[in-house]
Formats: C-alpha cells, structure tokens, sequence
C-alpha cells in the first residue's frame, strides 16, 4: 500500500513538564499542522501551569549529537527554534545551522515565561541578535521580546511596525512582531514584515486565561506550514487561524494558565465540556 510521508520539521527548544508548551507544545502543533515532528531538547524545565519553578541546561556535546543524529537521517523541511537560554547554546545552534543549512528556519526568541521565570539570560541577548537573528527566515517575536530587542516601549499597533522595521536591521529574512499583548487593541494584530512590505493578520481576541503555549504554537505552525511549501504570507495566515482557534478551545487544566487545545479539530475530543464559551473579548498571541 502507498502511503504519502508527510514532511519532517524540526524543535530545537526546552522541555515544559507541564505539557502546555515548549517542545511538547511544539510536537503538537507540529502534527497538527500536518508534519512529522522531531526534536532536539536544550533544557529541562520543571513547570506547570502555575510557574517555571527550575531550569536544566542540557550539556552542549549532547545538544549538538541530537542536532546530528536529526539531520544525518531525516529529511528536514523546517525547523523552529524556542528555548535558547545561554550565549553557548544559541552560539551552538547557529552554528549547527549553517552547517546543516537549517531552511527555512523559524526563531522564537523566548525570553520569559508567563509566570515570570528568566527563560533566555541576560547576557545572551546580544548573541541572539548577532548570531541567530541573520540565519533566521522569520523571527516571531512578542510585543514583550520585540521591546527587549530593540529597545522600545511598545504599546501600539504603530510601535509594532516600528519594532518589525528594527529587528528586520539584524538580518532576518522577515519578522512577524506578535501584539497579542497590546490590551488597547480590541483586536490580537499582528505584523509582518519583509523588508519591502507590511502584512497584518488580524484576529478576534478570545476572553479566556488559557493562553499557556501560544507562542510555541504559532511559532511550530508556521514552521510546519513552510516545510509543507506554503509561501511565508501563506504559512502565517495558516498558523494564526490554527493557533486562533486553539485558544478559543483551550483547556482549564490546572490551576494557572491553562494549555491552548492543539487537537480541538479531533473527533474524539468532541463533546467534551472544554473551550472558551463566552463571548470573544480578551487574549491573544
């Protein structure tokens, strides 16, 4: 029997205990955007939907074996990074990216979780926006990580026009700056940039607290639709509906931020009383 082998993205992220995001977010908005998901794990993370209580950098020798045993065997049609939480590391990774000409390659530069836990240090800021950002196809910052790469204050929908033509200076293909957070906005906006057009996607915002993982998602959607062969525009359409959606389904597991709902689609979560019920008003991406 014939049977059509969907395209392999890559995560290269930390681990999320909790399951709501981090690699394990980014496995499931892999496949569910219709790719076989592999992963390479540069921390262990001890979470849940409360807070980041611990952190584990995993050695640098072994990040750099998984790298290796990913693409000396499978056929990678994209990859994501999130989780790079020291210069060494991100250092490692793009160097691991030119080596295997990691494209197209997709950066969400976690900074910080949603409970306030220090996911990126410091001093490694810089060696996000000189090493990484210029091998990046796209880079899918917050208004949150926007502000702490370029120094702005961003409050509106024109700071993220503003922010996207910065961080384009750094040396990405394009920027994708997330104003999910901007609470003045009556709608989650946000914009894309390519050096010679803007592009807004815009969506309803959605009254839940069950945002845990949205940016891992949108992020690994958006890969798992390039590595498919969507254009750029196309993929982040795509993914910004998907991750849309997953958030009006979220779950209220636990009792902190819940996880969005990365199989609301299946038949067999059908029924269920789980989702965003009430009319759409708040929280974005």
């Amino acid at each position: 029997m014939n049977r059509q082998i969907p395209p392999v993205a890559l995560t290269i992220a930390g681990s999320d205990s909790g399951g709501g995001a981090g690699i394990q977010a980014d496995i499931k908005a892999m496949q569910a955007n219709g790719v076989f998901a592999a992963s390479v794990i540069t921390a262990i993370t001890a979470q849940n939907t409360r807070a980041v209580t611990a952190a584990f950098e995993l050695p640098l020798e072994l990040i750099e074996a998984q790298i290796d045993a990913v693409f000396e065997d499978l056929p990678v049609a994209a990859v994501k990074t999130g989780m790079l939480s020291s210069a060494a590391i991100i250092e490692l990774v793009a160097r691991k990216a030119r080596q295997w000409q990691m494209r197209p390659l997709v950066v969400d530069p976690v900074m910080i979780s949603k409970s306030g836990f220090p996911l990126l240090k410091p001093d490694a800021i810089a060696t996000l926006r000189e090493a990484l950002l210029p091998l990046a196809t796209l880079v899918t910052p917050n208004a949150h990580e926007a502000a702490h790469l370029t120094g702005l204050k961003i409050e509106t929908v024109e700071d993220l026009y503003e922010a996207a033509r910065r961080i384009k200076a750094m040396g990405p293909q394009a920027v994708l700056v997330k104003g999910g957070h901007l609470s003045r906005e009556a709608e989650a906006v946000d914009v894309l940039f390519d050096g010679e057009r803007f592009e807004e996607f815009r969506a309803p915002r959605i009254d839940t607290p069950h945002t845990h993982g949205t940016g891992c998602t949108y992020a690994s959607a958006i890969a798992a639709n390039l590595a498919r062969g969507f254009s750029l525009v196309e993929a982040v359409r795509r993914a910004k509906r998907y991750v849309s959606e997953a958030i009006r389904h979220a779950l209220p597991i636990g009792g902190g931020h819940g996880p969005t709902h990365h199989f609301y689609f299946l038949e067999s979560f059908k029924g269920f009383p789980i989702g965003a019920e009430e009319p759409e008003k708040t929280a974005g991406v």
